[in-house]
C-alpha cells in the first residue's frame, strides 16, 4: 500500500511551513473583516501565487477550517480552581464567552459551514469537536459521584446550548441585545440551569415517545 506524503512534508519543510502560516494568517485577517475568504483571496492577501496556495489548501473549506483559531486547552479552569461547583462553572463560562467574543467572526464562519456542510463533511469542523461540552463537564465534576455520568453530560449539553456561539448569534442578531447584555444573559442561563439541576433531577426522555 502506497501512502501519499503531504506536500508540506516534502522538500523545504521550514519554508513551506512559513508559506502555509502566511496563508492561514491572511485568511484569519479577512475573516476578522467580515469576509469569507477563498483560497485565491488568501493567496492574494499573502502575496502568494494561487497555484502555490492550492498546494496547501485544495478548497475554501480546508482553508477556513485551518484558519479557525481553535482553543486547544484541555481545561478552562485555573490550577487553583475551587471545588464549589457554581464557582467552577462561573469561571468556565466566563472564559468560554470571552473566547467566543474574541473570535466571533471566525466562530460565525464555522457555524455557517457546519449548517451548510454535507453531513459526511461535518466531523472535522471545529464546532463539532465537543470541547465546550468537555470544559463544562469538568466544571461540574464535583457533582459526578452523586449525579452520575449521564446526568452530568445532559446538564453540560443544556448549558452549552445556552452559552455557545449559536446562542450569541441569536441573542444579538434576533433578540437585538448588545454583546454585553447577551454575555450577561448567557452567564445567568448557565447558573439557572445549574440551580434547576440542584433543585431536582433533569427531565429525561419520554419512554412513551
Amino acid at each position: 500500500m502506497v501512502m501519499s506524503i503531504p506536500y508540506e512534508a516534502q522538500g523545504r519543510v521550514d519554508q513551506k511551513r512559513r508559506t502555509r502560516a502566511a496563508l492561514v494568517d491572511a485568511a484569519r485577517e479577512l475573516v476578522a473583516l467580515g469576509e469569507t475568504p477563498t483560497v485565491e483571496a488568501a493567496a492574494e492577501a499573502a502575496s502568494i501565487s494561487r497555484t502555490t496556495a492550492y498546494r496547501y489548501f485544495s478548497n475554501q473549506r480546508a482553508l477556513l477550517v485551518a484558519a479557525h483559531p481553535e482553543v486547544v486547552a484541555d481545561s478552562l479552569l485555573p490550577a487553583d480552581a475551587p471545588r464549589e461547583v457554581a464557582a467552577r462553572l462561573d469561571l468556565v463560562i466566563d472564559a468560554f464567552i470571552r473566547s467566543n467574543l474574541q473570535n466571533e467572526a471566525q466562530q460565525r464562519t464555522m457555524l455557517r459551514l457546519s449548517l451548510e456542510a454535507d453531513p459526511a463533511d461535518r466531523g472535522p469542523l471545529p464546532l463539532r469537536k465537543g470541547r465546550g461540552i468537555r470544559w463544562i463537564e469538568e466544571a461540574l465534576e464535583p457533582l459526578r459521584p452523586e449525579t452520575g455520568d449521564d446526568e452530568i453530560h445532559r446538564l453540560a449539553l443544556a448549558i452549552r446550548s445556552a452559552t455557545g456561539i449559536e446562542a450569541l448569534v441569536w441573542l444579538t442578531d434576533v433578540a437585538g441585545l448588545s454583546r454585553d447584555e447577551a454575555s450577561d444573559l448567557m452567564r445567568w442561563s448557565a447558573r439557572a440551569l445549574l440551580r434547576a439541576h440542584l433543585d431536582g433531577p433533569m427531565p429525561g426522555p419520554d419512554p412513551t415517545g
